[in-house]
């Protein structure tokens, strides 16, 4: 552990030292294939230093640095040098150095040292540990270097520690599964898996339906413009806001817009997705230099943002280490599969005749969210092909495809609520009411936005057909009197 952090201090000098060389005009040392080629070298000879001796490794690693400096001084004066490679060198080089590859080094049994984040103790990236690199880095600086752990922060770690605890773990059950479908997007787009968890945490819980009062929906919660301009549409009557892969992606795609407008400031960054760019924006404009925690800054926001950002921070540190809190992570295997349906059947009858077969809470919720196009109620065709996690899909042909669990599962799927139409006497119009259907309303989010039965119960009331219960703009729909009016 004490050679990588020389080994990040030392690199770390390095990156000031070039970043601070006066760019030598008119200086023409070499030509840039020349200065190419001296900067493979380099990089090479870093990188086989890494696996000899500790003193050795020392002396090479400094070497080589020493020379990739010197050729991107260079580079920085050569008429035709591209300085941006050796920018991507030193990052490359600067995440290499937190790899734990030196057997002499890094060994069982030895303390961590909270100077160096390499986020290795979740059990998400025990479990795949080439994602370990990735989760702790931001545009090449590490969280422990971005992630204040001021007061709010700290506030928010016991909210997340103390009454939100079993939040955070449903969000960590949820994501695990959700993982293979989420975290590739995010890897594409350089960006910590840790910040997808803590926003994913805060914003839904893992809960790809889910759909706020204001008509954010999804995982990741996009509000209808912002998502479709960044590829959100709806699509055979799907709004893929729900769609977990989709929404990481434009997720992803928004962060990365938004830390090159915010100078790289995470915490900036999940302000404006949270309260809106252009407010942030205008907000920073009128007070340059300062920062999300600079009073200026910092109590010009609403509470609601106050309280978002170290929240999503929090999620993110806990995510990377569980076992400075005394929290532990269910150690839960992801791996995904496919089932294709012998029969008809409802994600309601999959997840009753599926039992607590290898999850004491059930299989409702990963069922939906690895399948978010069918409502729970729907009869999926038989043949149909449904992602699950792995060991779901043994217990599908043990317990699903005949026997007392099906027939019960088929029982329950059958019974429904008496409904009266719409329409035919008094009687039946005060019991419900009207609504008319915006831009970006499902039938789900309205029935959770109006808190008023299922979409099912509402597609009944209105003669809508499944799967996907098409909506049109302007068109009228009957609700219950029951619910809500807003």
């Amino acid at each position: 552990m004490r050679f990588r952090i020389l080994f990040l201090a030392t690199l770390a000098s390095t990156l000031g030292a070039c970043a601070a060389q006066p760019a030598q005009t008119g200086s023409h040392a070499g030509t840039a294939a020349t200065l190419y080629a001296r900067l493979d070298a380099a990089v090479a000879r870093y990188q086989a230093a890494r696996g000899s001796s500790v003193e050795n490794a020392l002396a090479e690693g400094n070497a080589a640095l020493d020379e990739l400096k010197s050729a991107a001084t260079q580079c920085a004066a050569t008429r035709g040098c591209d300085d941006a490679r050796f920018t991507a060198a030193f990052d490359q080089l600067l995440r290499a150095s937190l790899e734990p590859v030196h057997a002499g080094v890094v060994v069982a049994g030895d303390t961590p040292d909270a100077t160096v984040e390499a986020g290795e103790s979740s059990p998400v990236l025990a479990a795949l540990p080439e994602s370990g690199r990735s989760v702790a880095l931001l545009k090449g600086r590490q969280l422990s270097e971005i992630i204040a752990l001021n007061d709010p922060v700290k506030v928010a770690l016991q909210q997340w520690l103390t009454q939100y605890r079993p939040n955070l773990m449903q969000a960590y059950e949820n994501y695990s599964y959700l993982r293979y479908r989420m975290w590739p997007e995010y890897k594409k787009a350089g960006l910590p898996e840790a910040v997808l968890f803590g926003i994913l945490a805060k914003e839904s819980g893992g809960k790809v339906h889910a759909v706020s009062r204001s008509g954010a929906s999804g995982p990741l919660q996009f509000m209808y413009a912002t998502g479709a301009r960044f590829g959100l549409g709806v699509v055979d009557g799907f709004d893929q806001r729900f769609d977990p892969a989709l929404s990481a992606r434009a997720n992803a795609a928004y962060l990365n817009e938004q830390l090159a407008i915010f100078n790289d400031s995470l915490e900036l960054v999940l302000g404006a997705y949270n309260g809106g760019e252009g407010a942030m924006q205008r907000l920073v404009a009128r007070r340059q230099d300062a920062g999300f925690w600079d009073a200026k800054i910092y109590f010009e926001l609403s509470s609601e943002t106050r309280d978002y950002v170290p929240m999503v921070l929090a999620a993110a540190w806990l995510f990377m280490h569980p076992e400075r809190y005394n929290l532990a992570f269910p150690k839960l295997d992801g791996k995904p599969a496919t089932i294709a349906l012998k029969a008809p059947a409802s994600i309601n009858e999959l997840t009753v005749c599926l039992g607590s077969e290898g999850n004491p809470n059930g299989w409702f919720r990963t069922l939906r969210n690895l399948n978010p196009s069918y409502e729970p109620q729907t009869v999926i065709a038989a043949g149909t092909h449904l992602e699950v996690p792995e060991k779901v899909a043994a217990s599908y042909e043990k317990l699903c495809t005949s026997g007392k669990w099906l027939e019960l599962a088929s029982d329950l799927q059958a019974a429904v609520l008496p409904v009266a139409a719409p329409g035919t006497t008094r009687a039946t119009a005060s019991r419900t009411r009207s609504y008319v259907v915006r831009k970006g309303d499902t039938l789900a989010s309205i029935a959770h936005r109006h808190a008023c039965g299922s979409s099912s119960e509402l597609a009944g009331i209105n003669h809508l057909k499944a799967p996907h219960y098409d909506l049109r703009i302007g068109q009228t729909l009957q609700l219950p009197s029951v619910c809500a009016r807003n």
